[in-house]
């Protein structure tokens, strides 16, 4: 019985999050009534963290086997360029297909110069490092322009900070790695990960306010 009760708790605790008002769900007669539109909403807004969630995440396991040699950095590379295939995919409903082709080779761009960055941190070399960091900075704000000109409630320099401080946390994943610094390691990725949810909450809500007869008023 305690554990049902934990339970309930628990799916209350992480409706709440997602912003499901369960009272306003709920009217006075019992059944629950939730306009179509709120489902679609809500669907976006899981599908958009779902995607920018296995971005931070396997931009994280490719850190980890890249620097520590391990097999399976190859298949993990390969893994998140499709994931930037599949975030390109999920504009195409209200971009269409060559702008989502666009947004997928810009992201797998972002994840190729990635590649370099970690490379080079981990030999050392800092020219080479200097020249991949300004490549991957340069690629963040061609990101920030190619959304802000699809949406006018993507601002591109909203766009940039927030892509810009991706970098800024990956590359302190990347350094602290490399020190052995675990506890600044996890602190940047748990910062980096919450950053990201963010960033794809940001895209919603204008995909959102964009096309508002998709999702109703």
């Amino acid at each position: 019985m305690r554990r049902l009760v934990s339970f309930a708790i628990s799916i209350t605790f992480i409706l709440t999050l997602l912003g499901f008002d369960l009272c306003a769900q709920t009217p006075a007669g019992g059944a629950a009534k939730n306009p179509p539109h709120m489902k679609s909403r809500l669907e976006l807004r899981l599908a958009m963290r779902m995607l920018w969630e296995e971005h931070i995440v396997y931009t994280r396991n490719y850190i980890i086997s890249a620097l520590a040699n391990l097999k399976d950095a190859d298949a993990v590379a390969q893994r998140l360029l499709k994931n930037q295939d599949d975030i390109g995919a999920a504009v195409v409903p209200y971009y269409g297909a060559e702008a989502g082709k666009k947004l997928g080779t810009l992201l797998r761009d972002h994840i190729m110069i990635a590649a370099q960055v970690v490379a080079a941190a981990k030999a050392n070399d800092t020219a080479a490092l200097d020249k991949a960091q300004k490549m991957w900075y340069a690629n963040a704000d061609t990101i920030a322009v190619f959304l802000s000109g699809a949406n006018p409630n993507w601002p591109k320099a909203t766009l940039t900070d927030m892509l810009n401080k991706h970098l800024e946390l990956t590359t302190g994943e990347v350094v602290s790695r490399l020190k052995e610094d675990w506890t600044a390691d996890i602190g940047f990725y748990d910062k980096g990960h919450m950053h990201m949810l963010m960033f794809a909450d940001a895209l919603t809500s204008g995909i959102v306010k964009q096309f508002p007869d998709k999702f109703g008023r």
